[in-house]
Parts: C-alpha cells; structure tokens; sequence
C-alpha cells in the first residue's frame, strides 16, 4: 500500500509562500498520479493542483483556477516526492492541505485512493 507523509504547513501573513511536501513510501510513482486537495473548516475538500509522469524527467501539472499563477505543483526525479509550492497566500487559503495519489487522478478526490495526513496553512491577513 502506498503510504504518503505531507508537511511544510505553518503560519503565514498575507502576500508570503510556504513550500508543502509530500514523501511516499513507493520507490516508483510510475503509474499514479499526485495531487493536492485542502479543506477548510466546515467546507469540502477543494482541489488544488494534480501532475503525474509523462515520460523521462518529464510530468505534466495542472491547478485549479483559484490558485493559478500562485501554487506550482512539481515533483522529483524518482517520483516518490510532491512539493506544492505556494505564493501570494491569501487568508481564503487557510486549510488543511493534503497530499493524494491515485492511478486516475485529476480534479477530483475520487481519483485518488491514498492520502496523507494532512498539514495546516494559516494565512493572516
């Protein structure tokens, strides 16, 4: 079973950045996707931003509206690490952030079969 493990959440004024992490288990993410999802107090869980493998040293990235132009989804060469970094953080961003992996992927949780823990952004305004 993939086991993933995010951090990196934290305290942050408006206007600052804060880099999340995201460590899985799995040697190789040769056929899952990645993605970051947040959910606010009382609210559901929101899409973030999701990439997955294309080839060699490659993988594609894609965001939701909300945080175009400020988050960056990325990953590393082994694929067994996510980073979502985020930028120009606005109180509306405060949420609990989860890693997640699945082999459909995409904008939506039900593509996703694995999650981590979960870390706290707090954005002050």
């Amino acid at each position: 079973q993939v086991q993933l493990v995010d951090s990196g959440g934290g305290l942050v004024q408006a206007g600052g950045s804060l880099r999340l992490s995201c460590v899985a288990s799995e040697r190789t993410f040769s056929n899952y996707a990645m993605g970051w999802f947040r959910q606010a107090p009382g609210k559901e869980r929101e899409f973030v931003a999701t990439t997955r493998w294309t080839g060699a040293y490659q993988y594609n990235a894609e965001s939701a509206d909300s945080v175009k132009g400020r988050f960056r989804i990325w990953r590393d060469n082994a694929g067994n690490t996510v980073y979502l970094q985020m930028n120009s953080l606005k109180p509306e961003d405060t949420a609990i952030y989860y890693c997640a992996a699945g082999l459909r992927g995409g904008s939506s949780y039900s593509g996703y079969a694995y999650w981590g823990q979960g870390t706290q952004v707090t954005v002050s305004s």
